[in-house]
This record gives structure tokens, C-alpha cells and sequence, in this order.
């Protein structure tokens, strides 16, 4: 084992778990175990709201899967990745400070609960939400596990399995032990981590390759595709790069594990924050760790794996013990994505489907416990599941994140500013938009040469609208309320 390397890793580990134990005397103390578990009290300021929003959407694709396939496709992987720049400026405008107002209205701790509250306490709108976020959120954390095991594997020469176990574990640990608190001040952690790894290692690289010039010239005498926006073969058409757009741009607001920050900050003045910082960091980070990629090509050739070019670039081009501090950015990346989305997972179990639907009056204490066993149960299963992973993660993570978009999208946007939006517009918007994103994804996935997720949206766009004016809701007037709200608060 390269010590030099793994022992910076463990600090940044021990440091995780200190902020996971002194969260969990919150949720000991917490008279609502609920908020706390799994919004923080709803007391996130400007910066952690950033960074939250940042650290969860930046996961092992990103910093992992993303690198290593700008590091096949070139300079076209890296136009097409910073459609996301504009994702946590784009998610607080959208939703911003009307869903905030809507979500304490309806005392929401999740994004299946203002659903619920808009569409007027629909069993099956809320069924089919927490169905859709366990089925597509199962494959964005198999990815995650995945991405961190190889990490792991890369930098130890542990087996894979190994790997996954020693991840798995760090991560059970201080997501069970402090919820939502935790998960949200070790994202500011890892958010810091992830900009100043990605400076550092940028900055290594270009030396490493003599400059950008040399690098280019690498490039340019390898394939002269690499250096344009089409990619290695050619095959990045403008329709393809620009459906990422909706993919990982606009279409992030459907995303539940993203919306769930928008109702958990303290202020309008928090957001604004926010929407400043999120954009810089965001930017800063995605343009970067995939320019890592395609200018890695000349200096490591002939990787095979692309999940691997990131660690073995950095012990490349860094001392070992820089490497370990710069190989925490991924890491923490990961883990920032993980644990939200366990979260997330266990509060549609717990809170939409168990106090909706089976034992309405549980007491706090047996929430808190089923809560804990749930995470745990589906940390497990996920580890089951990465068993067997891909060669690029980055495709199971873009396949959660489509289903997802497809499901929610419309549900949620046209039930803050729709007020003729019903539960049956709602329930057929889901249904049409996650049956058509899987057909679609398995037997036409490049309709009209865009992203697989495009067409399904803009069927439940449409299904959102004309079941909504074909039908009518016994209590539609709800929708009407919601300027007078707003304005009251």
C-alpha cells in the first residue's frame, strides 16, 4: 500500500465522522426528529446551502465517470458537460422562494410531501413518487458505491470487493449517526475539498504535460477529433450535446435529491447566497476536473477503464501525499452524493409510504429507530448491487438522473406556478413520463439523435396539461391560494 497517499485519506475520513457525531447530538435532542433527520432544522445558511447543493449534485460521475469519458471523447465531453454550470442558479430561480413558503405550509420534510400536499393528499400520486425515487435512485447510488470502491481499489491495491466494503461502511456510519445535518456540513467540507483538489491537480497536469500548448499538440497528433466538439469518432452531434442540456441543466430541477435543498435554507437572504456561490463553484469545478480528462490522454495513454483515469493521473503527476489530499475531492464527492441520496431513499420509505400509509400515529421514538434500520437495510442492498459494476459509471448515474427528471419535473414546476394543475394531470405526467423515458432508453435511445430523456419530458409536458384541462379536482381552488400565500409571508 502507498501510505503517503492513504493516510491523508484517513484524516479527511476521521475528520467526516467527528462532523457526523457532533450532528448527531441534534437529532438526540431534536423535539421534531423528522425535520432535523432529514431537513437540519431547516437552518441552512447561504454557503452551506452552496455547497450542499454542489457537493450533492457533483458525485462520482463528475469527478469519476465524467473525466474518464472526456478522457475517450475529447474537448466535445467537456462542451457538453458545462450545460450543468447553470444547475444550482437554475434550481434556487425555479423554485426559489415560492416552494420554500409551500413546503413550510404543508410542513414538508421531503419532496413526496409537498406533492402530497398539492395535489390534495393523492395516495397515488404519492405511491408512484416514492416508487419512481426507490427504483432510479437505487442505480444512482450503486453508481456512487462504485465510483468510491474503485477509488479505493485504485489508490490501495485492495481488491474491489474490499474496496467496496471499507467505502460502504465510512459511509453508513455518519449518515445513520446524524441525518440531514451531518450529510449538509461534511458537503461544506467536501464542497472546499473538491475546488481546492481540482485547482491543484488542473494546475499538475498542465506541467506534467509541458503546457497546454504541448498538450494540444498530444491531442492534435493522436486524433484530430479529440480537439473538436464531436468527439473521437465524430458521433457528438449538436442535437446530442445539446439535449444535455436538458439532461444536466434544466432538467435538475426534477431532481429530488437536488429540490429537497431548495425547502431547507433559513432565508431569502441564504438563497441569494446561494445562487452566487453554487454558480462560481460549479463552474469552476465541471470545466476543470473534464479538461483533467481529455489533457490526461497524452500523459497516461492507453487506460482502459475510465473510472480509473482520475486516481492514475494524480499519483502521475503529484507526490503521494498531495495525491491523497487532492484524491479526497472525488472522494468527497462520492460521499456527499451517497449520503443524501440514502436519505433520501429512507425518508420515502419511512415518512411518504410507513406514516402515510401504514402506522399514521407512530410514535417519535419508533420513527427514529425505523428511520436508522432503513438507511441501513438499503446501504446494504446498494453494496449488493455494486457487485457487479460497469465499465463507466457515468451512464447508470445518467440513467437515474433521466427517470427521475421524467417523473418529477412537471409535477413540481407546474405545481408551484399552474394552479389549474390536478393530481390526475400530476399522476399522468409520472406515469407517461417514466414508462416512456424506460422504452425509450431500451429500445430507441437516440431519438432524433438527442438524449433519451428529451422526448419522455416533453410527453409528460403534455400528458401534465391535458389531463389537468380534461378533468377537474373536488378541491382545486387549493392551487388559487398560493399568491395570497406568498404575499402574507
Amino acid at each position: 500500500m502507498n501510505w503517503a497517499v492513504i493516510i491523508p485519506l484517513f484524516v479527511f475520513l476521521v475528520v467526516i465522522f467527528g462532523i457526523g457525531f457532533w450532528a448527531s447530538k441534534f437529532v438526540r435532542s431534536s423535539d421534531s426528529f423528522l425535520s432535523e433527520y432529514f431537513l437540519g432544522g431547516r437552518e441552512l445558511g447561504g454557503f452551506i446551502l452552496a455547497m450542499t447543493m454542489i457537493a450533492t449534485y457533483g458525485s462520482a460521475s463528475s469527478f469519476i465517470g465524467g473525466p474518464g469519458v472526456a478522457y475517450t471523447q475529447g474537448f466535445g465531453w467537456v462542451l457538453l458537460s458545462m450545460s450543468q454550470v447553470a444547475t444550482g442558479y437554475f434550481v434556487l430561480m425555479i423554485l426559489g422562494k415560492k416552494f420554500a413558503i409551500m413546503a413550510r405550509r404543508y410542513n414538508a420534510v421531503t419532496l413526496i410531501d409537498f406533492l402530497k400536499g398539492r395535489y390534495n393528499n393523492s395516495k397515488w400520486v404519492v405511491l408512484i413518487s416514492a416508487l419512481s425515487i426507490i427504483i432510479f435512485l437505487f442505480s444512482a447510488m450503486a453508481a456512487q458505491w462504485v465510483g468510491g470502491a474503485r477509488l479505493i481499489e485504485s489508490l490501495t491495491g485492495i481488491s474491489y470487493l474490499g474496496a467496496l466494503f471499507i467505502f460502504a461502511v465510512s459511509v453508513l456510519i455518519y449518515v445513520i449517526i446524524g441525518g440531514f445535518r451531518a450529510v449538509a456540513l461534511t458537503d461544506t467540507v467536501q464542497g472546499v475539498v473538491m475546488f481546492l483538489g481540482t485547482l491543484i491537480l488542473l494546475i499538475a497536469v498542465i506541467i506534467a504535460g509541458g503546457g497546454i500548448t504541448n498538450i494540444m499538440d498530444g491531442l492534435r497528433a493522436e486524433n484530430p477529433n479529440l480537439i473538436t466538439p464531436y468527439g473521437f469518432d465524430g458521433n457528438l452531434s449538436a442535437a446530442y450535446v445539446s439535449s444535455f442540456w436538458v439532461l444536466v441543466g434544466v432538467g435538475v430541477v426534477g431532481l429530488p435529491q437536488v429540490t429537497v435543498r431548495a425547502m431547507s435554507y433559513k432565508n431569502s437572504q441564504a438563497m441569494h447566497r446561494a445562487l452566487i456561490i453554487g454558480t462560481i463553484v460549479v463552474g469552476f469545478i465541471m470545466l476543470n476536473m473534464h479538461l483533467i480528462g481529455v489533457f490526461a490522454r497524452p500523459i497516461l495513454p492507453g487506460i482502459e477503464v475510465g473510472d480509473k483515469v482520475m486516481p492514475l493521473i494524480a499519483l502521475e503527476v503529484l507526490p503521494a501525499w498531495v495525491a491523497g489530499i487532492v484524491l479526497a475531492a472525488p472522494m468527497a464527492a462520492i460521499m456527499s452524493t451517497v449520503d443524501s441520496l440514502l436519505l433520501l431513499v429512507s425518508s420515502s420509505v419511512v415518512k411518504d409510504v410507513y406514516l402515510n400509509y401504514i402506522e399514521p400515529k407512530a410514535s417519535n421514538q419508533k420513527v427514529k429507530k425505523l428511520s436508522i434500520t432503513v438507511t441501513a437495510i438499503l446501504g446494504i442492498l446498494v453494496f449488493l448491487m455494486a457487485l457487479d459494476p460497469p465499465n463507466l459509471l457515468i451512464w447508470l448515474n445518467l440513467f437515474a438522473f433521466g427517470g427521475l427528471e421524467a417523473a418529477f419535473i412537471w409535477p413540481v414546476v407546474l405545481g408551484l406556478y399552474w394552479n389549474r394543475g390536478n393530481k390526475h394531470g400530476a399522476l399522468a405526467s409520472m406515469l407517461i413520463g417514466i414508462l416512456s423515458y424506460i422504452l425509450f432508453h431500451n429500445f430507441y435511445p437516440s431519438a432524433f439523435g438527442m438524449h433519451t430523456v428529451v422526448l419522455p419530458i416533453v410527453l409528460s409536458f403534455f400528458a401534465f396539461i391535458a389531463v389537468s384541462l380534461l378533468t377537474k379536482d373536488a378541491n382545486e381552488a387549493e392551487g388559487s391560494n398560493f399568491e395570497n400565500l406568498e404575499r402574507s409571508i
